[in-house]
């Protein structure tokens, strides 16, 4: 019997979790679904992420409002895909702040992707008539992006630290408290879907960048929050680890003459006993391989995924 394809048999609700981090910091996570934050200011809260519709949105906007009533004024966008994007309408602020590289993804294939990840997990996609269309982002930056937060609070530093499980992938630093938004470029307890990533740059300069800030609290975007300066070291270094195991390996078969089907076999053999049960590994790992095995053939940006190639990779990795 095949499996079933990604995440399309996973329907069954998860268990979502507010967790204060400090005073006006928060997040949300949900057992390996995608996490999401929010920093209050003095007059306003600054949203990270937005899932994946309006319906699913406006659901974390009403946990959050039993603890501050603070209109949203900006909405940043960790990257581009659609379960991070689509829900940016619910919370009404007037900014919608992203890497610049995110605007040009989004044009370019937003679409695309947002057929495609609908088709790969449509539990995220909550009352999907909702959505109104395509998010775009109304403010870009290039390098970093500051948000004052008001007296006595520290500021909020957005920042690019290279390509890694995108071209657009930005950070949410806190330097007074010391925590780090890092998006899909850490994973903790959770697998690292790469389908859209540069993994050599992610592995390298893109991760020691992520691992600089002095973070005591790090938001991954899947997976428990890492708290204490061990466990987030850990986070960044299992990140870092996958990224090298599926490098050597994928690289080793195609150096041997092997193919696509042998390079997903070798991976799944070595990361299942350690990365086997967490989260969308099972789901990921054939778009992982599929794309790596491009970026050590050359293939520079990754090629746009549709829910029609989604099905062909899927079958043609399967037992």
């Amino acid at each position: 019997m095949s499996k079933p394809f990604a995440s399309s048999a996973d329907l069954g609700e998860k268990q979502r979790t507010l967790e204060v981090l400090a005073d006006g910091v928060y997040a949300l996570t949900a057992e390996g679904d995608p996490n999401v934050g929010a920093i209050e200011a003095d007059d306003f809260v600054v949203c990270f992420d937005a899932l994946a519709t309006p319906v699913a949105a406006r659901d974390w906007l009403a946990m959050l409002r039993e603890h501050t009533d603070k209109p949203v004024g900006f909405v940043v966008l960790s990257h581009y895909h659609a379960v991070r994007t689509l829900g940016a309408s619910a919370f009404d602020a007037e900014v919608v702040l992203a890497h610049r590289n995110t605007r040009d993804l989004i044009d370019e294939r937003g679409r695309q992707d947002w057929e495609s990840e609908y088709a790969r997990m449509p539990r995220l996609f909550k009352e999907p008539g909702s959505i109104p269309g395509l998010t775009r982002p109304n403010l870009t930056f290039a390098d970093n992006f500051t948000i004052g937060r008001g007296v006595g609070r520290g500021p909020l530093v957005l920042e690019y630290c290279g390509r890694g499980h995108t071209e657009g992938d930005i950070v949410a630093w806190l330097p007074e408290e010391r925590i780090l938004f890092a998006g899909d470029l850490v994973e903790s307890q959770a697998a690292l879907y790469t389908g859209d990533a540069f993994h050599r740059d992610w592995a390298t300069e893109t991760l020691d960048r992520v691992a600089e800030f002095p973070a005591e609290t790090l938001v991954g975007g899947r997976g428990a929050v890492a708290r204490g300066r061990t466990a987030v070291e850990a986070a960044v270094a299992q990140t870092r680890h996958f990224l090298e195991v599926m490098i050597e390996l994928v690289d080793g078969v195609r150096r041997e003459g092997g193919t696509l089907k042998d390079a997903f076999t070798a991976v799944h053999r070595e990361l299942a006993p350690q990365y086997g049960r967490w989260p969308i590994f099972e789901h990921c790992l054939p778009f992982d391989v599929s794309r790596l095995w491009d970026e050590l053939s050359g293939v520079e940006r990754p090629r746009i995924w549709t829910a029609e190639r989604d099905r062909e990779v899927w079958a043609a990795l399967q037992d």
